[in-house]
């Protein structure tokens, strides 16, 4: 039997074992750091490790080599703000309520002067009151002795607010307090707060969470011209050869951390964990993001390879099942030996048979500004449900009155070109009820 399961001195777990009435002598395990990488805007392709012919990501490709590497990796939503939410709560966007990167603006409103405006403060406030009411992982492990500290893009506020201990960003509106202020120097200017943090760590004697969340690749795209260099060449479109510079520009600022850890000696006490919070595919004539990307139901932006690291406790591999960016916050606290809050909806993904079990992966996508910020189906667009190699889109009528529903064969069509709808109504219909099941908007649309 193991009856108890509790952190000791704020860095040991001790396991108590009691064999035939009697108490045996304590196994103990080292409680792990956790490195949580989020990558910024970047597609599921934009990787050497997941094939791209010209993009260099010689840091992350060894980090990959030495993790269970989960290549089918899914967030909820292609928007940033939902689906760092998601990442830090372990819940979906719906549940969380944090569904959109802004709230309700009036109409007329251009974007700039909302952004100045007492109705935008007011709503950014109501927005990271959602996050105070849910747990987060931050706070979750802070309960357990972690010191815990926020680095580049957060929307909600201070980083206290989500349950850091230390952080960057002050939420100040007033000088791009919108998704991160301070934050946003991360990765881009310097990495030093987080190694200060790290030092300060050190000295308490205490475990760590560190969230590093740079704006990168996400534009402005602005390499060095060192970089770019490399690029110029490759494409005859500079916008492409900016961001493909921008993601080989992100992957060594992750060397850079990855050393600093080897160097402290804590590679093998330090749970590396990595995702990319929506993608991205670059218009090769503006510079923006293409269709199917960013902001739409398309793997273009919502999948994304997740990795794990724990030398000697994780054994590397590579797991072809779709996975979520909800099943991390249960997978860390478990690593950590920390129970979960209840109700996540995400599964360990050290357990192979949960994460077969499971079988499908769901999520839900917003419009870009909230319609109602305490009625999430209100802002709904669309809901999608990948199962094998199936993958069911179905639009919002209220806010998408021309979509179609779409079924795809992410198999024999990974970009997602020939919508099979028609062809297989009988599998629209199962897949269609697996999502109701699910959520079901109508139903809350009619509370």
């Amino acid at each position: 039997m193991f009856p108890l399961l509790r952190l000791v001195s704020l860095a040991m777990l001790v396991v108590l074992l009691e064999v035939g009435g009697k108490e045996a002598v304590g196994v103990e395990i080292q409680a792990p750091n956790v490195l949580l990488i989020v990558a910024d805007d970047q597609a599921w392709t934009d990787y050497g490790f997941m094939g791209h012919p010209h993009v260099r990501t010689p840091r992350l490709d060894r980090l990959a080599a030495e993790s269970l590497l989960f290549p089918r990796g899914y967030v909820p939503a292609s928007l940033c703000c939902p689906s760092l939410a998601s990442i830090l709560t372990g819940r979906y966007p719906h549940q969380h309520r944090v569904v959109c990167n802004d709230p309700p603006r009036p109409k007329g409103l251009s974007a700039q002067t909302f952004y100045q405006s007492a109705a935008y403060r007011d709503g950014r406030e109501r927005m990271a009151r959602f996050m105070e009411e849910t747990p987060t992982l931050p706070r979750w492990l802070g309960r357990e002795g972690y010191l815990s500290f926020q680095s580049g893009k957060w929307w909600q506020g201070h980083f206290a607010r989500g349950g850091f201990t230390h952080g960057m960003t002050q939420g100040d509106e007033d000088r791009g307090g919108r998704h991160g202020d301070a934050g946003l120097d991360i990765g881009r200017k310097t990495l030093q707060p987080i190694t200060d943090f790290w030092d300060e760590a050190g000295r308490q004697g205490k475990p760590w969470l560190v969230w590093y969340a740079p704006m990168m690749p996400h534009d402005p795209h602005t390499p060095p011209e060192r970089l770019l260099a490399r690029y110029r060449d490759r494409t005859n479109a500079l916008p492409v050869a900016r961001y493909w510079a921008m993601v080989e520009w992100f992957d060594e600022t992750c060397g850079e951390l990855l050393d600093a850890v080897e160097r402290r000696g804590w590679s093998d006490r330090t749970l590396v964990v990595f995702v990319a919070d929506n993608g991205w595919i670059t218009d090769p004539q503006t510079g923006r993001y293409a269709p199917k990307s960013k902001q739409s139901p398309y793997d273009g932006g919502l999948r994304t390879p997740i990795l794990l690291r724990w030398p000697g406790k994780i054994r590397p591999g590579r797991v072809e099942v779709p996975v979520s960016s909800v099943d991390l916050m249960p997978t860390i606290l478990a690593a950590a030996g920390v129970a979960p809050p209840e109700g996540l909806p995400g599964v360990d993904l050290r357990d192979a048979q949960a994460v077969r079990r499971r079988g499908a992966v769901t999520g839900a996508c917003f419009t870009h500004d909230a319609v109602d910020l305490d009625r999430p189906s209100s802002g709904l667009r669309w809901r999608w449900r990948v199962e094998g190699n199936w993958k069911l889109i179905t639009p919002a009528s209220w806010n998408e009155p021309l979509g179609t529903v779409e079924l795809y064969d992410l198999a024999a069509d990974p970009f997602e070109s020939v919508n099979l709808a028609t062809q297989q109504p009988r599998r629209v219909r199962r897949l269609q009820r697996a999502l109701d099941a699910w959520w079901n908007p109508e139903v809350s649309r009619a509370e």
